[in-house]
């Protein structure tokens, strides 16, 4: 039987330790949440605080970074990375070997070609009857709360 748990060094010489995710046996971090429905390659990486939502889909030697958010059902293709603090919305596809910097945001439906890269802080958006049709696929979630955000705003 397969290992449950990896340990692998990092570049500083660390030694973090994966859990192996049951659909697909991908590397997931012990603080990444990653949906049952979710289908992580067995040579993808989940880092710390990343999100991958339900039946979402991480291709092979692909790399979820740190405090990512993958929504509900996204594509990531073969040999992606996906830069730490990035936000990427539900039904988006990324094609292979696409890198995308740090804390970028792509809305939901957006596509993103092959081999792209993208620019850190890009923000993604969709526009017209393609927003429109992402909007309503993607599941409802709760308004965010006014308190501390727009106090920052003020």
């Amino acid at each position: 039987m397969a290992r449950m748990i990896e340990e692998l060094e990092d570049e500083t010489g660390a030694v973090i330790k994966y859990k192996r995710h049951s659909n697909g046996r991908g590397l997931v971090a012990p603080t990444a949440r990653v949906a049952e429905s979710a289908y992580i390659d067995a040579t993808a990486y989940v880092e710390a605080d990343a999100r991958v939502g339900l039946d979402a889909y991480v291709g092979a030697g692909s790399w979820i970074d740190r405090g990512v958010t993958v929504g509900d059902r996204t594509f990531v293709g073969a040999n992606v990375h996906v830069g730490a603090g990035s936000i990427v919305g539900s039904g988006v596809r990324i094609g292979s070997n696409a890198k995308l910097g740090t804390n970028v945001m792509v809305g939901n439906g957006a596509r993103i070609e092959r081999d792209l890269q993208v620019a850190s802080g890009t923000v993604l958006e969709l526009r017209g009857s393609a927003a429109a049709r992402a909007a309503l696929s993607a599941p409802l979630r709760p308004a965010p709360r006014a308190g501390r955000d727009a106090r920052r705003a003020a």
